[in-house]
C-alpha cells in the first residue's frame, strides 16, 4: 500500500534511506543515459540498413532518371480506355487496379478508403436538352441530346452526355438575355447601365473567365429562372486550327461538362465540415451546402448560334461582349420583332444522389520521422476519357509511384513517411480528397509537411505553370535549375532557363512566374482550410496568347488518349518534365533533413499584397479619411515577420544539425508556419476558407487571391447600402491580418 511520507518521516526517510537512494539516482543515470541514446539513435538511424550517405549519395538523381515517357504514356492509355464517371463501377474498378498496381510497385501499404458522398447524374430515360418554343408554345429548336463520339469510340458505352452536376429539375420558360461571361461585373453592367432586370428569365453565357459554379451563383443572384452555358469559338478555338479529330480545337457539338457548385470548401454538400462516414448526420438534400436553386445545362456553340442568332434589344455594348461566332452578340431580352421564336423553354431532369466513392491511399513509412508527412496526390474520375483532365496527371502519379516504389524494394526509405493518393469525387467539388482530410484532419494538421496536387500533366506544349505558397519558390526555381528543359531551340540548357524566358515575373521579380494558389483542385482542403504548405506544376499554353480559355476540349468527350498523343505531346517529354518536378519536390520534402521552405518569399509577397490592396483602398481617398481606415498596423506587422524571418534564417545557418532535438525544433516552425496563417473562424460568410493570406476569390473559384477577407470587404463598396458599416468591416478585416501576420512571425522567434 502507497503510503505518503509526512513532516515526521523526512529525516528517517533522509538516513536510513541513504543507500537506497544511490541506487535510484545510479537506476535513474542509467534509464536517461539509455532515452537519450535510443533518441539520438532514432533521429539518426540509418535508411534501410545502411546509411543514405554511404549507400545511396545520389537517391534523387536515381529516381528522377528512372522515370521514363513511355511508361507514362502506356499508363494514360490504360487510364483513357473507357469512362471513369464517379460513383460507377468502371470507376471503382480503375482504384482497384491501381490499389493493385502500388501494392506490386512495393508500398508499404495501400489502403481503399471510402466515403458515401452526394453526386449527380442525368436520367437515362428522360434526357436534358433546351428548346425555342413559338408563341403558342410549340418547340420549333431542340439543342443535341449527345456529342457526336470521336473516331474509334462510337461503340463505348457509359459515355454520360454533357450536363451540369447538382443543377436544379424544372422546364422553366422564360425570354433569353446573353449575359457574356456572367461575372459580377457583367450582371452590374446589365442591372446599372442597361436597366436589363433578368429576373423571371432565362440567361445564357460563355464558358470562361471564372468557375461555372460561380456564374450560376450570380444568375440566381440576378433572379434568372435557368441558365444555360455555352464555349464559344472565341474562348475555346485557337485560331487557324482545325476541330478534333484533324486538329485540337473543340468541335461544335462539343459541351464541357462540369459541377456548378458554390459550396466553398464544404467538401460534400451534405456533411459540412465532417466526413461523409456511415455514422455521419447528413442534412436533408434541400438544406444542402452550395446547391444551386436553378436549372443548368451546358451547350455546344453549334446549339448557341440558334439559340442566339435571332436575338433582339439591346446591341453588346463593346467588343468584350463579343465571341467569334456569326452573330450580332445582342443582349436582349428576347428575341427580334417578326421571328416566330418566342421564348426559350429549359428541359432538366437530371438527379441527385448518394453514392460510394473511393480514394487509394499507399504509404511509403519514413525511416526517421515516420510521424511527418509528404502528401502527393490527383484524382482518378474523369466525366469521359480525361485525356487530359485527370489521366494525364494519373499517368505520372503512377510512373513516379513505380519509381519510388522501385527505390523502396531496394531498401530505401525517405526521411519522412510519404502518403500517395488517388482521390475520387473531384470533378463533383473535390469531394473525395475533402473527406479524407475531414476524417483525418487532426492528424494532418499536426504531422503533414507539404501536398503536392498532380491534376492534368497538360494544358498545353509552352512552357512550365507553377502555382505554390511562398514557401517553396526557392525549392522550385533550385529544383528547375537541376532539370533539363524539354522545349526546342533549349537543348541542353535547363528547365530554369525555359521558363524563365518564356514566362518571366518582370512585375514582380526577375525570376519565372509562379502563381498564387486559388481552387478547383484538390489542394484546396490541404491548403485554404488546414494550412499545408501545398503546390502543384504542368506544363501550360502561352498566356500572352489572348482571351483564349483553358485547352479546348475540357470535359468534353474528345479528351481521348489521341488528342495527347498527336498534338498535346507526342513524345511525352513534358510529361516526363513534369513528372520530373512533382517527384523532385515530394523527394525533397520527404528527405531533405532540414525542410526546403523559405520565409523569406513569403515576406517579400506580404509587402506586395500589401501594397496592392491599399491601391485598392486609395480609390476612396476621401472615404479612408472619413472613417478613419489605416493600414499602418498590417504594414507594421508585415515588416515584423520580415525581421523574424530573417533573424529565423541566420539562425538556421548556424544550426547543429548533428543534434536531432534542435533539427526537429527548427523543422516544425518551417513547417507550422503556413498554420500560423489561418483563422479558425474563416473568412466572412466562407467558414472552410480560413487562409488569412490566400483564398478563392469569391467572384471566381479559379483565382488566388490576397488578403482575401480585404478585398472583398472593399469590393464594390461604393454601392453597399450602408456605407458606414461597410468601412467598419474593412476595418476588421485589417485588424484580423494585422493580428494573423504578426502572430505568424511570432512562431518564427527563438523559443526561450
Amino acid at each position: 500500500m502507497l503510503r505518503l511520507l509526512n513532516s515526521d518521516d523526512y529525516e528517517t526517510a533522509g538516513t536510513k534511506g541513504m543507500g537506497s537512494r544511490n541506487l535510484l539516482v545510479l537506476a535513474l543515470g542509467v534509464v536517461l543515459f539509455f532515452v537519450l541514446g535510443f533518441t539520438i539513435g532514432w533521429f539518426a538511424k540509418p535508411i534501410g540498413k545502411t546509411s543514405p550517405t554511404q549507400t545511396y549519395p545520389n537517391m534523387k538523381k536515381v529516381f528522377l532518371e528512372d522515370m521514363k515517357a513511355e511508361n507514362i504514356k502506356q499508363f494514360l492509355h490504360n487510364f483513357t480506355q473507357q469512362p471513369h464517371l464517379a460513383g460507377t463501377n468502371k470507376n471503382f474498378d480503375l482504384a482497384k487496379q491501381i490499389q493493385a498496381q502500388w501494392i506490386d510497385y512495393g508500398l508499404d501499404k495501400v489502403e481503399l478508403k471510402h466515403y458515401d458522398i452526394l453526386l449527380s447524374y442525368p436520367n437515362e430515360t428522360n434526357p436534358n436538352y433546351i428548346s425555342i418554343i413559338d408563341e403558342h408554345g410549340n418547340e420549333i429548336y431542340n439543342t443535341s441530346l449527345f456529342e457526336p463520339p470521336p473516331p474509334g469510340y462510337e461503340n463505348i458505352t457509359d459515355v454520360v452526355p454533357p450536363y451540369n452536376a447538382y443543377s436544379a429539375q424544372g422546364t422553366p420558360e422564360g425570354e433569353l438575355i446573353y449575359v457574356n461571361y456572367a461575372r459580377t461585373e457583367d450582371f452590374h453592367f446589365l442591372e446599372r447601365n442597361l436597366s436589363i432586370n433578368c429576373s423571371g428569365r432565362i440567361v445564357i453565357a460563355r464558358y470562361g473567365k471564372i468557375f461555372r459554379g460561380n456564374k450560376v451563383s450570380n444568375a440566381q443572384r440576378a433572379g434568372a429562372k435557368g441558365i444555360i452555358l455555352y464555349s464559344d469559338p472565341a474562348d475555346y478555338c485557337a485560331p487557324g486550327v482545325e476541330p478534333y479529330p484533324d486538329g485540337w480545337n473543340l468541335p461544335g457539338g462539343g459541351a464541357q461538362r462540369g459541377n456548378v457548385l458554390n459550396l466553398n470548401g464544404a467538401g460534400d454538400p451534405l456533411t459540412p465540415g465532417y466526413p461523409a462516414k456511415e455514422y455521419t448526420y447528413r442534412c436533408h438534400v434541400k438544406d444542402g451546402v452550395g446547391l444551386p436553386k436553378i436549372p443548368v445545362h451546358p451547350i455546344g456553340y453549334h446549339d448557341a448560334y440558334n439559340l442566339l442568332r435571332h436575338m433582339g434589344g439591346a446591341p453588346p455594348p463593346d467588343k468584350s461582349w463579343k465571341g467569334s461566332l456569326n452573330i450580332s452578340y445582342n443582349i436582349g431580352p428576347g428575341y427580334k420583332e417578326g421571328q416566330e421564336l418566342s421564348k426559350i423553354r429549359m428541359h432538366i431532369h437530371s438527379f441527385n444522389e448518394v453514392r460510394r466513392v473511393y480514394n487509394v491511399i499507399g504509404t511509403i513509412k519514413g525511416a526517421v520521422e515516420p510521424d511527418r508527412y509528404v502528401i502527393f496526390g490527383g484524382h482518378r474520375d474523369s466525366w469521359v476519357f480525361g485525356g487530359i483532365d485527370p489521366q494525364s496527371g494519373a499517368a505520372v502519379v503512377n510512373e513516379i509511384v513505380r519509381s519510388l516504389g522501385k527505390l523502396r524494394k531496394q531498401g530505401w526509405h525517405p526521411r519522412r513517411t510519404i502518403i500517395f493518393a488517388s482521390w475520387d469525387a473531384e470533378e463533383f467539388g473535390l469531394l473525395g480528397s475533402t473527406e479524407w482530410a475531414e476524417e483525418n484532419v487532426k492528424i494532418l494538421q499536426e504531422r503533414t509537411v507539404a501536398y503536392i496536387n498532380a491534376d492534368s500533366s497538360v494544358e498545353g506544349n509552352y512552357t512550365l505553370r507553377v502555382d505554390c505558397t511562398p514557401l517553396m519558390y526557392q525549392l522550385v526555381y533550385r529544383l528547375t535549375k537541376e532539370l533539363l528543359s524539354p522545349d526546342e531551340g533549349f537543348e541542353g540548357k535547363s528547365l530554369y532557363e525555359s521558363w524563365h524566358q518564356k514566362d518571366n515575373w518582370t512585375e514582380y521579380k526577375d525570376s519565372p512566374r509562379i502563381n498564387k494558389l486559388g481552387s478547383g483542385n484538390d489542394f484546396e482542403v490541404f491548403f485554404q482550410r488546414i494550412g499545408i504548405a501545398s503546390g502543384r506544376a504542368r506544363y501550360t499554353k502561352n498566356r500572352k496568347e489572348g482571351r483564349f480559355s483553358g485547352y479546348p476540349v475540357y470535359h468534353s468527350v474528345y479528351e481521348t488518349s489521341e488528342i495527347v498523343d498527336k498534338f498535346y505531346d507526342p513524345l511525352y517529354k513534358n510529361h516526363l518534365t513534369v513528372a520530373q518536378v512533382r517527384g523532385g519536390l515530394v523527394f525533397e520534402l520527404a528527405d531533405s533533413m532540414i525542410l526546403p521552405l523559405d520565409g523569406e518569399d513569403y515576406a517579400e509577397a506580404l509587402k506586395i499584397y500589401t501594397n496592392i490592396i491599399l491601391k485598392m483602398a486609395q480609390r476612396h481617398k476621401e472615404k479612408l479619411m472619413t472613417y478613419e481606415v489605416s493600414f499602418d498596423s498590417l504594414f507594421s506587422a508585415v515588416d515584423n515577420f520580415t525581421e523574424a524571418v530573417k533573424s529565423f534564417n541566420r539562425r538556421l545557418q548556424q544550426l547543429d544539425i548533428s543534434n536531432p532535438l534542435a533539427v526537429r525544433s527548427a523543422n516544425d516552425q518551417l513547417m507550422y508556419l503556413e498554420r500560423a496563417f489561418i483563422d479558425p473562424l474563416g473568412l466572412p460568410g466562407r467558414p472552410f476558407y480560413r487562409h488569412i493570406i490566400f483564398a478563392p476569390s469569391s467572384h471566381n473559384k479559379y483565382a488566388g487571391e490576397s488578403f482575401p477577407g480585404i478585398y472583398d470587404a472593399l469590393f464594390d463598396i461604393e454601392n453597399k447600402l450602408d456605407e458606414r458599416a461597410a468601412w467598419e468591416e474593412v476595418k476588421k478585416q485589417i485588424s484580423i491580418a494585422a493580428f494573423t501576420v504578426q502572430a505568424a512571425g511570432e512562431t518564427l522567434k527563438e523559443v526561450a
